[in-house]
């Protein structure tokens, strides 16, 4: 989050102004309705604006296979396609390992936590979505510091929350592992000098 980006209002605003054809339901196999948008189809044109065009293989997951699965998660990235063609972000041209990151594996996330719709409903989860997708791209909301932008991300998404105290219990494991080996290793040193002596 060290890059300022737009100001968030207006990507709530935008949010609040998602039109239609990006709330639609998402096609799902052996599911017929023929209003149904093709999310894969969606996400390479999003790619597209910013200059990428993803191999099949990277848009596999923008596949609905069941229903239940699926529907939630695929939803939100048709959300997340609305947001990122906005002028600012297009202007940016984001790479595509960036923007297949966002919609794929935070659009997984958010999903676990809301329902889509809820993302463009909602002014406390328009703000998460925005600040969760500017976060992930390495932005900041204009006008605000990193220390600002973090500690409002955090108090607001509890998507990100779990995030941070993950990624926190990791890194306190791994320190606690090079603790336990250098106090090993040292022992082994101290034992040695004395088997010598």
């Amino acid at each position: 989050m060290n890059q300022s980006g737009p100001h968030l209002e207006v990507l709530t605003h935008r949010l609040a102004d998602t039109p239609a054809e990006f709330l639609r339901e998402p096609r799902i196999a052996g599911v017929h309705n023929p209003q149904a948008v093709a999310v894969a189809a969606l996400v390479n044109d999003t790619l597209h604006l910013h200059g990428a065009r993803a191999p099949a293989t990277s848009l596999q997951g923008f596949h609905g296979a069941q229903a239940r699965a699926d529907r939630n998660r695929l939803a939100l990235a048709m959300i997340m396609c609305w947001l990122l063609a906005d002028d600012w972000f297009v202007a940016r041209q984001l790479a595509q390992a960036d923007l297949l990151q966002v919609l794929g594996e935070a659009a997984r996330e958010l999903a676990a936590a809301s329902p889509a719709h809820q993302y463009t409903q909602d002014p406390e989860r328009r703000e998460e979505l925005a600040r969760i997708v500017l976060a992930r791209l390495g932005f900041r909301p204009r006008d605000e510091s990193e220390a600002q932008a973090i500690d409002r991300l955090s108090a607001i998404s509890g998507t990100e929350r779990r995030r941070l105290l993950e990624a926190s219990r990791v890194a306190e494991q791994r320190s606690r592992e090079i603790r336990e080996a250098l106090a090993k290793k040292a022992a082994e040193e101290s034992a040695d000098k004395w088997s010598r002596e």
